[in-house]
């Protein structure tokens, strides 16, 4: 990485530094160091990222859009009069970043800690005193839907209202779990009065809160403007971060995916913990229930009281979840359809075996069809021998053969991504030599990686399956079968859209050494290369739209790339030179055939339905402040999701899921292999979207 990025700029950024030292004028926040990091974060963006910004008032304004919502994400910290104070240096942020001053900073650091101190009287207030649940009111708590209180009465009212909501939420729960004591005749559960139920959620929701003022209070000015760092990074796109030593320390050992955890790589967003990935073979992965995207709101050791993790650090929120193998943890999330539930994982580490390609045989309609699971694209990085993807999806596929399947199905749903050179090469177990995908940096013209071997290992009818969630690398693979036309792309609307690549770069690298006792001062991911299709577009930000798009829940919720702060765009560059498969396919006859089952599939009809609910709930957002309100609409909630369970998640009739011959036997002798294999099957068989994908692969034949 230094050898391509230190000639570009590392003379003009050392003597930059040089004299930047010199000249420092001591800010009121005393952060020398974080000063420093604001100079070699900017220069290194300028001199590496794909599509570097100029420091203008654009940037300045994006900046300050962002950096608001770092510091009071839920608008109940500063007032109208705060913002309009603050809003004087939209523009001139700018200014701050080439001059070497910190106006902007100074004048928001100061208003936080001044409203902080006085939001934190409030909430002892309000908690003093029981809440009244007969009064007609509600509550709004998306941020995006109310404005700033205009001033500080309105400010404590808005803390009532929240903190009402958040009693009353604790309420509904001891409420519900009483009336499960009863049904149950459960006579060790101890039950109590409206009022001790109130008190105790009133005394625990002031716990929490003052959690939340302790660990504010321990922010230093230096973490506050690192928080600033990180804000302007990400006005370049959404995977351009920087990274404080302690954040760095954390990313790194959640990229190894052997922490013993929860196996979650984990990113702050506007206050929130967001679930970027789950580590397959990970505890998370093997539960199922935590997705990318999620975002926690409280962690809990295993039955203990939940800590609400909003607005917490995340180094800090890591350090909750992060533990000991066996241990339970209990996390409280907010889907994308903004329903909120407690998924219990058990700590573990990554189970190796469950992260490699798996294959199958699937019975439907008489026909035998072969099925990879691909959980992502690993590989041995380090050249210690260890496994690879192409070489394990070629041997599955070598297998299936053997079994004289009809046909074969790719599952790269939840795949988020990895080795792009085995992208590359799993591409061209399919096809015959050609051109897989295109790789543009910002100073030099697109590379094209082939696969130079011209024996195609599997060529019968093949689907390719996909998600929202099917990332960088699958959408490599799934674009390249796209644009061959050499099989069918099914999935639920398009793959994630993430067409860049990223690089670490130590800003430490580039300080000189007599200032090495201000180290360490953080890291920069930065975008640095683009991917494009052979085809000449880029998978950024509209991924890989399915052939086949089969109904999704979420279909009118964002998500993806585009749901993101500043993507890249789209774009689109010449495309390369490639022949189109030999075997012609009936797009459109196959699409026809699809709809008209999915149309009278009771499961797909459920899925359907279940889109328009979360719509409602999405853009109806005012939550009930009265117990009955509160307790007839969760019911109905839950009566929602328990149907909807109950249309998903059958067994399918005549659907028969068998392991390889050759892997029968040892299924049969190892015990704990073949309970793992029952399980397997027992899920695959109610999956009715891979049910749907082995009747395209019979239309396919």
């Amino acid at each position: 990485m230094k050898s391509i990025f230190k000639p570009i700029f590392i003379s003009l950024l050392l003597s930059t530094a040089f004299v930047f030292i010199f000249s420092f004028r001591a800010p009121t926040f005393s952060v020398q160091r974080g000063q420093l990091s604001m100079e070699l974060m900017m220069s290194t963006l300028g001199a590496s990222h794909y599509q570097p910004l100029s420091v203008d008032d654009s940037l300045s304004a994006k900046v300050f859009k962002m950096y608001l919502p770092k510091l009071d994400y839920s608008k109940k910290i500063f007032t109208q009069k705060d913002i309009k104070e603050l809003r004087e240096f939209e523009y001139r942020i700018d200014n701050d970043i080439n001059d070497h001053t910190h106006n902007f900073y100074n004048k928001a650091n100061a208003l936080y800690v001044q409203r902080i101190k006085q939001c934190e009287n409030f909430y002892k207030e309000i908690l003093a005193t029981p809440f009244t649940f007969d009064v007609e009111e509600s509550v709004v708590l998306d941020p995006d839907k109310i404005d700033y209180p205009v001033d500080e009465n309105q400010l404590k009212e808005e803390w009532r209202k929240s903190l009402k909501y958040q009693v009353l939420a604790r309420i509904t729960d001891m409420i519900d779990a009483q009336e499960k004591a009863k049904e149950k005749k459960d006579t060790t559960f101890k039950s109590k009065s409206f009022e001790e139920m109130e008190k105790d959620a009133r005394e625990k929701v002031r716990k929490s809160n003052e959690e939340f003022f302790k660990r504010v209070n321990q922010l230093s000015s230096l973490d506050r403007y690192n928080n600033l760092l990180y804000t302007i990074s990400s006005i370049y796109d959404p995977h351009t971060e920087f990274f404080a030593p302690k954040e760095k320390k954390n990313f790194d050992i959640g990229m190894t995916g052997q922490l013993e955890g929860i196996g979650a790589q984990l990113q702050e967003k506007d206050g929130y913990i967001k679930v970027s990935n789950v580590v397959p073979g990970s505890a998370s992965w093997r539960q199922g229930s935590l997705k990318a995207g999620d975002l926690i709101l409280k962690v809990a050791q295993g039955a203990n009281e939940p800590v609400d993790v909003v607005g917490m650090r995340l180094d800090d929120a890591v350090e909750l979840i992060r533990g000991k193998k066996g241990t339970e943890v209990r996390l409280t999330v907010k889907k994308a359809d903004e329903s909120i539930t407690t998924i219990p994982i058990v700590r573990d580490i990554v189970v190796l075996e469950e992260t490699y390609a798996h294959s199958l045989i699937l019975n439907n309609n008489k026909s035998k069809i072969g099925y990879i699971k691909l959980p992502g694209f690993y590989s041995d990085f380090d050249g210690k021998g260890g496994r690879r993807c192409a070489v394990d999806v070629r041997t599955e596929l070598n297998k299936l053969k053997k079994e004289n399947v009809q046909g074969v199905i790719l599952d790269l749903r939840d795949n988020g991504g990895g080795s792009l050179q085995d992208a590359v090469e799993m591409a061209g177990l399919f096809i015959a030599s050609g051109p897989i995908v295109q790789v543009k940096s910002r100073l030099y013209p697109a590379q094209v990686l082939k696969d130079n071997d011209s024996q195609v290992v599997y060529d019968g009818p093949l689907v390719v399956m996909v998600n929202q969630n099917s990332a960088s690398a699958s959408e490599i693979l799934a674009a390249a079968i796209q644009d061959y036309k050499r099989g069918i792309v099914v999935g639920t609307n398009s793959t994630f859209g993430k067409g860049t690549v990223q690089r670490f770069i130590n800003l430490d690298d580039y300080l000189l050494p007599a200032f090495d006792s201000l180290k360490p001062l953080g890291s920069l991911k930065v975008t640095f290369q683009k991917f494009y299709r052979i085809n000449g577009g880029a998978t950024q930000l509209r991924g890989v739209v399915p052939d086949v798009i089969l109904p999704d829940p979420y279909t009118y919720i964002e998500t993806g790339e585009k749901d993101l702060d500043y993507p890249m765009p789209w774009d689109e560059i010449k495309p390369a030179e490639y022949e189109l498969w030999n075997k012609k396919i009936e797009y459109e006859k196959i699409k026809k055939a699809s709809s008209l089952r999915v149309a009278s599939n009771s499961s797909f009809t459920a899925v359907t339905k279940r889109a328009l609910e979360l719509k409602e709930v999405k853009e109806d957002l005012s939550l009930p402040l009265t117990l009955s309100k509160a307790i007839a609409e969760k019911k109905e909630s839950k009566e929602k999701s328990k149907k909807f369970e109950d249309a998903t998640s059958k067994e399918i009739s005549g659907f028969e899921i068998v392991a390889l011959q050759v892997e029968d036997a040892l299924l049969k002798s190892d015990t704990l292999k073949g309970a793992k294999h029952k399980d397997l099957v027992k899920n695959l068989r109610k999956d009715f979207y891979l049910h749907e994908t082995t009747n395209i692969i019979n239309d396919l034949k």
